[in-house]
């Protein structure tokens, strides 16, 4: 029997777990802490089936300057950080360019468009349809020629794709969402993703269900990672772990321990931030309000309040410029009431220059990378976990992993 070992206990490194379980491996998951509770656990609890274009860089210069200017809530960022980020960021502006972005959009759709398919292998097994609602969400729009932009898109990605939406005008939206405070110009209902109640929960389930099927959950260091003869072996709180396999699933920590086999991966962080507010007027479905960048997602916990992205690497201070403002505008939307949190969650999206995830082998035998799933970490974790299983046991690749192989991306 082949043995593994998964060196993080996300959603991709859970699903990673699950899916070389199915395929006859032998496999301990090691991570410092219980599954979910890092970078898995603060999300907006969506499977993104309609998000089949990733978010490219800004190529004109007017959206440059915004962001360089702060003028909106999506992005934030601070000088003293810019050294620590700018390359990869050049890197990135440079592959959102027409060209390699289609490349990159032909090899995502596949991915975000199968994600609900594969989140259902382990939904309905690890016992978690509690968690999950099929309902979709809805980005909202202030002004008509916001709503009547995304209308177009929307139109364009159901035409090209078959990604199914309703567009919503104002009366129809107030319909929908009876505790809305104040008149939108429209909403465009995403009605094929599932959203998640307690995105770390799931995680959790999942990780039961693996260790319920045989396999073996461990705490302990993964930066402790050596190569062992033909093998690897970590740390764990119980001693050694040893396998003929070991997969870095660490999302935003990953080019650490690459960095120690001699591996430099340029990504880009991207920090994100939320709050869960008490109360019991929200919204019926996740909304999006796009033009202050603020989601707000009916969790178990309360209501949750999400951020756009904060251009920072892991490790430096939180900033609350964006919370601050996502939380006056919720409240702004829905009555909510006090912050059940006494201080916002923050945690680090690993985002690739090309947008896509790195998933394959790479030059040392028996090291695999699996990780830099951006912001779709939670829905395409079991997608991408599924593809590399497949290639680890049966050494073929599925025509889907091809261009997200490390060796394609000239980091192996």
């Amino acid at each position: 029997m082949t043995t593994s070992i998964v060196l993080g206990a996300g959603m991709v490194g859970v699903s990673t777990a699950l899916a070389l379980q199915e395929n006859g491996h032998q496999v301990v998951l090691l991570d410092r802490q219980a599954p979910g509770r890092e970078t898995s656990y603060g999300n907006a609890g969506i499977i993104q089936t309609e998000a089949v274009e990733p978010y490219a860089f800004p190529r004109s210069v007017s959206e440059i300057v915004r962001v360089a200017l702060k003028r909106g809530n999506d992005v934030d960022w601070r000088l003293r950080d810019l050294p620590l980020v700018a390359g990869p960021l050049l890197r990135y502006f440079t592959l959102s360019a027409a060209a390699p972005y289609a490349r990159t959009i032909a090899a995502y759709s596949q991915l975000a468009l199968r994600a609900s398919g594969d989140h259902a292998r382990f939904i309905e097994p690890a016992g978690a349809n509690d968690l999950i609602v099929r309902q979709g969400w809805r980005a909202v729009y202030r002004t008509p020629a916001g709503f009547e932009a995304a209308a177009a898109d929307a139109e364009r990605l159901k035409r090209i794709y078959g990604v199914p939406s309703d567009v919503l005008g104002a009366d129809e939206l107030a319909a929908c969402e009876p505790a809305l405070q104040r008149r939108l110009a429209g909403a465009v209902h995403w009605t094929s993703p599932w959203t998640c109640r307690d995105p770390g929960e799931l995680v959790a389930r999942y990780a039961a269900l693996f260790v319920a099927r045989g396999g073996t959950l461990a705490r302990g260091d993964a930066m402790s990672l050596q190569q062992k003869g033909a093998g690897w072996h970590a740390l764990s709180e119980d001693g050694l772990v040893n396998a003929e396999n070991a997969v870095v699933a660490l999302g935003p920590w990953s080019p650490t321990l690459a960095s120690a086999f001699g591996y430099r991966i340029p990504m880009v962080f991207k920090r994100g931030y939320h709050r869960h507010f008490s109360g019991q007027n929200g919204p019926r479905v996740s909304m999006l309000d796009v033009d202050n960048s603020t989601l707000v997602a009916p969790m178990n916990a309360g209501w949750r309040v999400l951020t756009g992205a904060h251009m920072t690497p892991p490790g430096t201070a939180p900033a609350s410029r964006q919370i601050r403002h996502a939380t006056d505008t919720a409240r702004e939307l829905f009555a909510l009431r006090d912050p059940v949190e006494s201080t916002p969650w923050s945690g680090t999206r690993p985002c690739m220059p090309d947008m896509l995830p790195v998933v394959g082998p790479t030059r040392h035998k028996g090291l695999w990378f699996h990780f830099g799933h951006g912001h779709q970490g939670f829905t395409l974790g079991p997608t991408t976990a599924v593809l590399l299983a497949g290639l680890m046991t049966t050494g073929r690749a599925d025509p889907l992993v091809l261009p997200l192989l490390p060796s394609a991306r000239g980091w192996a």
